[in-house]
């Protein structure tokens, strides 16, 4: 009956009730008359209906039994199919939202192109049909928010029938064209741009960029293109160009990556050229400049066996080239001091070891936003062959391995840890060598405040002169110039008091703050002969601004920093004003 109730039936001959024949003298009659006849018929009709009306009935009673769904692991373990996938990709702004109704948001709403459905559906590691499994919705969630022109992502199970499971996958896009200008300034040195940039062109999920930026180093001027789902695959393909005032350069990459915990094979290829000038820094003035040609390429591809037993193990192998050519720049000092050039081509190995464990934070590195982070155990290494043989200038090894895993500590605080090594062994010497050690340590007051604590580690040896470790306003010691102080070896600590309130003026950003205290060094040679000033500090307050409408989460820096121990020909304070990733 398809869910309708039935009709009753008709009288026959096709007249309807009470309708007079045309070949009978009109006669007035009396509805007492037709009473009896209007009851049978009434009758009648309801005992025809009856058996819709009861299954009907007995649908919506399935329908409301389904709603009690069972547990993950009832599911699982009676073998439950997904049946149904219902994609709901929400618009930028809820109009259903009181603070979201109003006509300007309605016409943002129109101007963007929603995220198409098949678009993320293609990004779902399963389809109807498969085995229910919690752990693919998960990671199909993470997969979802990781992608930029989406703000947030949920999937979760909502109908279940005849060990049939549905499943319910809603997302909310974000803002993802970026036309306008943007500045920053830190270390005493300001930046200007003017971008145009589309991540989610027609709601395919390609990322277009224009791009025109002013540095202290150059002038950028750039056009860039990713899809990373090629034609709805799991192959990722770029292409970029740029025309500097120093030089250019383009990128090309075709590869599929290892997309999911469980992908058996990757593979690809990338090649980049960069021509540019670059500059040698001391106490934070530009001591001299080089000319940097680079050459990038690299082949690979891997196998896996999955996901074991909540482990996962990869292995990669390919060929690469890193050349790198420096000559004096023009507009050089002439002091002599020149990066070595080096022309490294090398067969290499690499293995993975990765942990199925992750958490989903709130009010950490983000304001208001998901943060998937990986909490497991994280091991990476690569040991490759350089030879004479591929084209290299030299014989020697290449190596590389990083660590990484959060540490769950009482009072709901967590410790995140990194380490890394890099380098290449040559005429029985490690050369170009880096070892760095990173912590993080977060500790959530209350609701709305957290205590953030970081520490770095960097030791170098016999490092490229391009390669030296730099402290400044730039990275990490906010109250002085950038490029402030270079060694080989450099370490950082930085306290900070976060702050999250519930301000979202015109529910575009939301606000924090912060009270930070910095302090850092580096010693050692840096290649040029700098005097080293021992530990240096600042301190000072900054004004967040989370964008939860935009794409990639980024967060507008507005920092007013102090020197605390600087020297007397260096500002008293230092406004810092930057885009990054994270709080």
């Amino acid at each position: 009956m398809n869910g309708h109730r039935a009709a009753p039936p008709t009288p026959a001959a096709g007249y309807a009730i009470g309708e007079r024949r045309n070949d009978v003298p009109s006669k007035k009659t009396s509805p007492w008359r037709l009473l009896p006849m209007r009851a049978l018929l009434l009758a009648g009709s309801v005992a025809w209906a009856a058996p819709a009306i009861a299954l009907e009935a007995a649908q919506d009673a399935a329908t409301t039994q389904s709603q009690a769904l069972p547990s993950d692991a009832d599911l699982e373990a009676m073998g439950a199919v997904i049946g149904r996938i219902d994609i709901q990709t929400g618009d930028v702004f809820d109009l259903e939202i009181s603070g979201e109704s109003g006509p300007v948001y309605a016409l943002a709403n129109r101007m963007h192109r929603r995220t198409r459905d098949h678009v993320v559906r293609d990004l779902l590691l399963f389809a109807s049909g498969d085995r229910y499994s919690r752990r693919l919705l998960d990671e199909s969630a993470r997969l979802l928010r990781a992608e930029g022109y989406l703000a947030d992502a949920d999937i979760e199970p909502v109908r279940f029938h005849d060990g049939v499971v549905d499943i319910s996958v809603s997302t909310r896009d974000a803002w993802t064209l970026q036309p306008g200008v943007s500045f920053g300034r830190k270390g005493g040195e300001n930046s200007f741009g003017l971008e145009l940039q589309e991540l989610n062109l027609l709601g395919l999920g390609v990322e277009f960029d224009l791009k025109y930026k002013s540095t202290v180093d150059r002038e950028e001027r750039s056009i860039g293109w990713v899809d990373r789902h090629f034609l709805g695959s799991r192959y990722r393909a770029e292409a970029g160009y740029a025309n500097n005032s120093d030089g250019g350069g383009w990128n090309l990459a075709f590869e599929r990556p290892f997309y999911a915990l469980d992908t058996r094979w990757a593979g690809g290829a990338q090649l980049a050229r960069v021509d540019r000038v670059e500059s040698l820094y001391q106490l934070g003035e530009v001591f001299d400049r080089y000319r940097q040609q680079s050459r990038r390429g690299e082949l690979y591809w891997g196998r896996s066996q999955g996901l074991k037993a909540g482990w996962v193990r990869r292995w990669t192998l390919g060929v690469a080239q890193d050349q790198q050519r420096f000559s004096i720049a023009p507009e050089g000092s002439g002091s002599g001091f020149l990066p070595a050039s080096r022309d490294l081509v090398s067969g290499w190995l690499g293995f993975e070891l990765l942990e199925d464990d992750f958490a989903i934070w709130r009010d950490r590195d983000q304001i208001g936003r998901s943060e998937d982070i990986q909490v497991g155990t994280r091991l990476s290494a690569r040991l490759g062959r350089v030879s004479e043989t591929l084209g290299a200038d030299r014989n020697g090894w290449i190596y590389r391995a990083e660590a990484s895993r959060a540490l769950a500590l009482p009072a709901d605080s967590t410790l995140r840890l990194q380490a890394e090594l890099g380098g290449r062994h040559e005429d029985g010497r490690d050369v170009d060598q880096l070892l760095g050690l990173s912590s993080r340590y977060y500790y959530p007051i209350s609701d709305r405040s957290l205590l953030f604590a970081r520490l770095d580690g960097s030791w170098g040896q016999n490092l490229e002169l391009d390669h030296r470790l730099l402290l400044g306003g730039d990275n990490g010691l906010r109250g002085y110039p950038l490029r402030y102080q270079a060694g080989d070896r450099r370490a950082l600590f930085t306290l900070e008091q976060r702050y999250f309130t519930d301000w979202y003026p015109f529910r575009l950003f939301r606000v924090g703050a912060a009270a930070f205290f910095d302090a850092g060094r580096t010693w050692g040679d840096d290649g040029l002969g700098s005097p080293q000033l021992g530990v240096l500090t600042s301190a000072g307050l900054g004004l967040r601004l989370a964008s939860t409408r935009a794409s990639l989460g980024n967060i507008v820096h507005i920092d007013l920093a102090f020197p605390l121990n600087g020297p007397d020909d260096i500002s008293g304070a230092q406004l810092v004003v930057e885009v990054r990733r994270g709080f």
